[in-house]
């Protein structure tokens, strides 16, 4: 534990840098997985890349989902880890892959009976949701193998190791590249499987990570044979799931209200919907270091919360915040120079680049204060007190976005929805900042906890 608790010392920048630089890698493999099945479907013609944007908001939902259990196992195993508290340590990370493991079938078996009535919801028909069923279909099977491997992944990363997590990903992101063309378009004994193959490779690929993750723990000695009764495994379960159950629902709720913007453009014609699920994963190839320097918050922010050094996490968060604007505004002064470009990789359709084009020109100069949210809300997650990251959320998607998007769609068409985002950021942003500093000053002046599992979530709310 000594040394597990690495976080709690030196300088805050470049630690702070040091856990993030591994967590682009690491975003960027999760990332690439979307972009590089992007770039082969496109090549399938207009109709399987619109298949792959209907898919967009599902695949983001279940993955919100594991990335919320997986954040709200960092959060509580770093902030044991800033306890010395080795038993808990092992309690939970063994106790969160079963979480993972139980939860991924659940949504597996739902899916798989939901298929075509839930793409047919989002507007996809005919030839398009053919080819959205031959996709998710096997997604879902796989669904446990593509899960699990962050849960492990989250609790290496709560001991401040983010390198490992990060080769784990990549790697499975390169056995990914080398199987979506073969799978995709047929090589030798392998049929061309279309769409389906797609899946086929991701579903493999994330197997290899699953293996090693799980490789790479045991020998660690962070997941050992610890005794647990199921009331341990339960106890365990709600520690995890009182962080992660608020963060999955604030992960959630961004994919959620995109099946709903994608329901409005899909009013423009599938070259619409093609254009927005490419603009779709260019947003999180994008943001990935904004999500990075988020998720690097949570051991950080954990272990010097459990230590009880409140400064060095004042301190921290100002030096995140700061970062995450830097990136976001330079993220747009690239897409003015080279946003063309890029957008054409994936499609030629000129209706398809241009809708592209239009989304990066206005929604991208918000990411500024997008990154100012996302930095406010990983930080309330590790202080666990996630109720207020998915109250910002709420506030951003559903009160903001979602009711202004079907405003501009009326009144200025597409380009209308655009917009929409980029208020919704901008002004998403700015409360967040200033719903963190109120509540930090008054948690400063709470007296320390002395048993973490006891620290409540919401007691400010009902105060």
């Amino acid at each position: 534990m000594q040394q597990d608790a690495r976080l709690v010392e030196g300088p805050v920048a470049g630690t702070l840098v040091r856990l993030a630089t591994p967590m682009v890698i690491a975003m960027f493999a999760m990332v690439g997985f979307n972009l590089i099945d992007t770039f082969y479907v496109g090549r399938l013609g207009t109709e399987p890349l619109a298949a792959m944007g209907f898919t967009l908001p599902v695949v983001m939902a279940v993955n919100s989902i594991s990335l919320g259990i997986g954040m709200g196992t960092t959060a509580v195993v770093s902030k044991a880890i800033g306890k010395r508290d080795t038993e808990g340590v092992r309690r939970l990370a063994l106790s969160s892959i079963l979480l993972g493991i139980t939860v991924a079938t659940t949504m597996a078996i739902v899916g798989l009976l939901s298929i075509r009535w839930l793409f047919g919801l989002l507007g996809a028909e005919g030839v398009v949701l053919d080819h959205v069923c031959a996709y998710m279909s096997v997604w879902f099977l796989g669904l446990p193998l593509i899960v699990v491997p962050q849960n492990g992944n989250s609790s290496l990363r709560a001991t401040g190791d983010t390198k490992t997590p990060a080769k784990i990903m990549l790697t499975a992101l390169t056995i990914n590249v080398l199987l979506d063309p073969l799978f995709i378009f047929g090589l030798g004994p392998v049929p061309a499987y279309g769409l389906r193959g797609a899946a086929i490779a991701t579903v493999l690929s994330q197997t290899s990570a699953l293996t090693v993750a799980l490789v790479v723990l045991r020998r660690r000695g962070i997941i050992t044979r610890v005794r647990m009764s199921v009331r341990d495994i339960l106890a365990s379960w709600r520690h995890v799931l009182s962080v992660g159950l608020p963060a999955a629902i604030t992960q959630l709720i961004t994919p959620v209200s995109t099946g709903v913007i994608t329901s409005i453009v899909a009013a423009y014609g599938v070259a619409a919907v093609a254009g927005f699920g490419v603009a779709g994963r260019l947003e999180m190839f994008a943001v990935m270091v904004i999500n990075a320097l988020g998720a690097a918050l949570v051991p950080f922010v954990g272990q010097n919360w459990g230590a009880g050094k409140k400064p060095r996490v004042s301190r921290v968060v100002k030096v995140a915040l700061a970062m995450a604007a830097g990136w976001g505004a330079l993220v747009w002064l690239l897409s003015l120079v080279g946003g063309r470009g890029i957008a054409s990789i994936f499609n030629d359709d000129p209706a398809v680049v241009d809708t592209v084009m239009a989304y990066m020109m206005i929604v991208f100069p918000s990411y500024a204060l997008l990154g100012g949210l996302v930095t406010i809300t990983n930080a309330l997650n590790a202080l666990h007190r996630a109720v207020y990251s998915m109250i910002l959320s709420v506030l951003r998607m559903f009160v903001l976005y979602v009711p202004l998007a079907y405003v501009g769609s009326t009144l200025f068409g597409l380009g209308g929805v655009w917009w929409a985002a980029f208020a919704a950021n901008v002004a998403a942003g700015l409360i967040g900042v200033l719903v963190f500093r109120h509540l930090f000053h008054r948690m400063e002046a709470e007296p320390p906890v002395t048993d973490w599992d006891e620290e409540p979530d919401i007691e400010v709310i009902t105060a």
